[in-house]
């Protein structure tokens, strides 16, 4: 937070001001990007430091989020006057089309005096669209970080972060979380005890540990589009134990090392080691979730011994591999969140 924002701020704060939120929503809004940050700064509000929470879409009046269920009482930009945060939710269209006009002019009149604009999963995209985001660091949910990068290449996109500031503008991953987010800035408007008091209310992590990468899966990325690199990358995900070091590869598809290595960071935007890798680790977290000991989740995913599993986790996932599955492989669980 810029030095200016944060006294800001905190002298709301100090006056006993309420601090106004406007929340940027539309048709096919992501609900959990509203009502996840919503309910913090509602359990903010019940502990002594409210934020009166505004709706505000393109037209007013009714929208209808993606699972069907409405949110009414939305108003104009106009009509929702002054804010002191802007929060701009997701939905997944803003990342498989180019952003409305009148969604993009809702956002830019309520951001033009805001002291702080934020958003949550997809809502970056908006930003995006508008410029607020070129030169700046972003982030976004990690399945479009990808696209969001691509299609605003003056944005620093941040594809593991689950939060991220520049200046006053602090875009969040996807979804759920909007919730670290809303909890970021009640640490900064009225400090981390009151953030962590909130946190233990809702039952969540007052900062998750790790990133999106965790959540995330290198077998997604797109299909190569020259047929020898399509199959090559279909025999790597076929079998990821089997040999694939850079001599291999190139001798299966008749190609010199270097050429392979050059079509990989021309369509996949990496080395092939750095795929295989991945490749591999996705294979050992499958593997660890159905029940796979570390070592044997090692050896048939092709990393080979327990501490070059380890130091993959690590490298990739900012964790371990038991505390993955301890994290995942099941609903059931009882460890302590905080």
């Amino acid at each position: 937070m810029a030095p200016g924002v944060a006294s800001g701020m905190a002298s709301d704060a100090a006056s006993g001001m309420t601090h106004r939120v406007g929340f940027i929503v539309f048709d096919g809004v992501t609900m959990l990007d509203v009502s996840g940050p919503a309910e913090v700064l509602h359990q903010s509000g019940k502990l002594g430091h409210p934020y009166e929470l505004v709706l505000v879409s393109p037209r007013g009046g009714a929208v209808t989020a993606s699972n069907g269920l409405t949110l009414t009482g939305t108003m104009t930009a106009i009509d929702a006057g002054p804010v002191d945060t802007v929060v701009v939710a997701g939905g997944d269209r803003l990342a498989q089309q180019s952003v409305e006009d009148e969604l993009l002019t809702a956002t830019r009149t309520l951001t033009d005096h805001t002291a702080r604009v934020t958003s949550v999963c997809t809502g970056a995209f908006v930003l995006a669209q508008l410029g607020l985001l070129d030169g700046r660091s972003a982030t976004t949910h990690w399945r479009q970080a990808e696209t969001l990068a691509r299609r605003y290449p003056l944005v620093r996109v941040e594809p593991d972060a689950i939060h991220i500031r520049d200046g006053h503008f602090v875009t969040s991953a996807g979804i759920s979380a909007g919730i670290d987010l809303a909890l970021a800035l009640v640490e900064d408007d009225h400090g981390a005890d009151v953030a962590r008091d909130i946190a233990r209310e809702l039952v969540v992590f007052m900062q998750r540990p790790g990133g999106q990468s965790q959540f995330s899966a290198a077998t997604a990325t797109p299909p190569p589009r020259t047929d020898p690199l399509r199959s090559l990358v279909a025999s790597v995900l076929a079998d990821p134990a089997a040999d694939h070091s850079l001599p291999t590869m190139a001798a299966t598809v008749a190609v010199s090392p270097r050429h392979l290595t050059r079509l990989f960071r021309t369509e996949l935007g990496t080395t092939p080691a750095r795929w295989v890798e991945r490749v591999r680790l996705d294979r050992a977290r499958h593997l660890l979730l159905e029940g796979h000991s570390v070592t044997s989740a090692a050896h048939h995913s092709g990393l080979g011994t327990d501490e070059t599993l380890r130091r993959a986790f690590a490298r990739h996932l900012d964790t371990t591999p038991t505390h993955y599955r301890s994290r995942f492989a099941s609903t059931r669980g009882h460890s302590p969140m905080l």
